[in-house]
């Protein structure tokens, strides 16, 4: 069955709500509304405002009431509408909800979604990809899905993770990216990167939207003979290492691809271990591409400037192929 990447989500958790009645969905207009992007439309007439709960805009709260609700054994799916808005709620997140399991062994079973990126004309408030925030902290998990199938496999085993997981969707996908799902239940494991697509010249290693810009811009470089590798993460936090190192050992050249900005993003981490762990396979610097280091514009053609894009990536493809 084809879905877009909303339905599978919306599929995803549906699913799990109707497995488990310790799932319940918290967060700012998922009730009535059904949500600002409508990810949540039906739950609240099917399962009941006891388990579907619209809250005030107040993402601290939202957080502090999922922790305190995992605490006690059930599995709260909480919405930050934005993952911009997910600032106000870093200290539940990060000082409490990521360090119980440390502190004394505690599970903390709960889920933030995030919808995240740029490409909507959003501005600077509604169109951050925060990932690199969370990928710091001890006891969280991040995951980045990129495709449908990914999408509703990752926040069905997040849901029932004993631990806390981020959530990024990134919002250019939701109505945009369709794909197959089957028609059986399934999951996909958090912490484990697929391969996009087969390659042998360079190794693109990437996640969320920017899976389709490499995408592209390896149906156009193959017409060139330039044979691309893509690497679709999926979960930036814990990082599949030995996936990324096999791709770059195979290739020998490596470009890490993320729409969050250059200095301090996940790549940076990425090229610090390829650099550490498979100098010796590499014929080339490893190359980064990334936004610029400034708040994400509102101006439609500064924000496809600001964007990394189709021909950004094969300008740096074609510079490291002839390195």
């Amino acid at each position: 069955m084809e879905v877009t990447y909303l339905e599978a989500i919306r599929q995803g958790i549906w699913e799990e709500m109707e497995r488990d009645p310790d799932v319940f969905i918290i967060g700012e207009d998922i009730g009535v509304y059904g949500g600002a992007f409508k990810v949540t439309a039906g739950m609240l007439d099917h399962f009941g405002e006891r388990r579907v709960v619209d809250t005030p805009i107040s993402e601290s709260a939202i957080a502090g009431a999922s922790i305190g609700a995992a605490l006690m054994g059930l599995r709260p799916v909480a919405e930050m509408q934005f993952a911009d808005f997910i600032t106000c709620a870093y200290d539940q997140i990060v000082n409490f909800a990521a360090k119980c399991r440390y502190r004394w062994g505690a599970a903390v079973p709960m889920v933030v979604r995030a919808p995240s990126g740029g490409g909507t004309h959003g501005g600077p408030f509604h169109s951050q990809n925060p990932e690199a925030w969370f990928a710091h902290v001890p006891g969280l998990k991040v995951v980045t899905p990129a495709t449908a199938y990914d999408a509703k496999g990752l926040i069905k085993s997040a849901i029932r993770d004993n631990d806390p997981v981020i959530f990024f969707e990134h919002k250019g996908l939701y109505r945009r990216i369709k794909g197959n799902i089957p028609d059986e239940e399934y999951t996909v494991p958090i912490g484990k990167a697929s391969v996009f697509r087969e390659g042998t010249d360079i190794s693109v290693i990437t996640y969320g939207a920017m899976v389709y810009v490499a995408r592209d811009a390896a149906d156009e470089l193959a017409k060139e003979g330039i044979s691309i590798e893509i690497v679709d993460l999926r979960t930036v936090f814990p990082l599949d290492e030995e996936a990324v190192l096999a791709s770059v050992r195979k290739t020998s050249k490596a470009i890490l691809l993320h729409e969050d900005i250059l200095s301090g993003g996940v790549g940076g981490e990425i090229a610090a271990r390829i650099a550490e762990k498979a100098f010796d396979h590499l014929d080339g610097p490893v190359v980064r591409i990334a936004a610029p280091d400034t708040p994400v514009p509102f101006s439609p053609p500064l924000e496809q400037t600001f964007l990394p894009s189709v021909p950004k990536v094969m300008e740096k493809a074609r510079w490291l192929y002839n390195y």
